[in-house]
């Protein structure tokens, strides 16, 4: 059994979050000691990582609460728990396209100002310097 220290150390969590994600019910039959400290056996890890997975992909900590209490219900539950999975992999699939927009319109930035610090083209990113007639290209 872990404590809430052990477990936010290991899954490289805040203890609040730890204890956060217990109190919403993410991490179903935690177990307590004499003192109401909670103890994580290896399944409450494994709904802990569960929900730290489903959270980065984007769901919010009710829809996780949702897909728990599914899982709980068993094998009848996993039509509906797929399409959970399918509908938030399309999510994290759209922001992955994103990211890479986001990562491209950087890289073409750096080589920009490296142009620049080369001297192979003048400084066209202050704003000082552009002329009052024309419109700048923002790169």
């Amino acid at each position: 059994m872990y404590t809430v220290k052990e477990v936010a150390k290991l899954l490289g969590l805040t203890e609040h979050t730890v204890r956060y994600y217990t109190d919403k019910g993410l991490v179903p039959n935690l177990k307590r000691d004499k003192n109401n400290n909670r103890l994580f056996s290896e399944e409450n890890i494994n709904f802990l990582i569960g929900a730290k997975n489903l959270k980065k992909c984007g769901m919010s900590v009710d829809d996780i609460k949702y897909y728990v209490d599914l899982c709980l219900e068993g094998d009848s539950t996993i039509q509906e728990r797929y399409e959970i999975i399918r509908k938030q992999k399309e999510a994290a699939l759209a922001q992955l396209e994103e990211a890479k927009l986001r990562a491209e319109f950087m890289i073409n930035k750096e080589k920009h100002y490296r142009d620049i610090m080369n001297q192979v083209i003048p400084d066209d990113t202050n704003p000082a310097k552009w002329q009052k007639t024309k419109m700048p290209i923002v790169h």
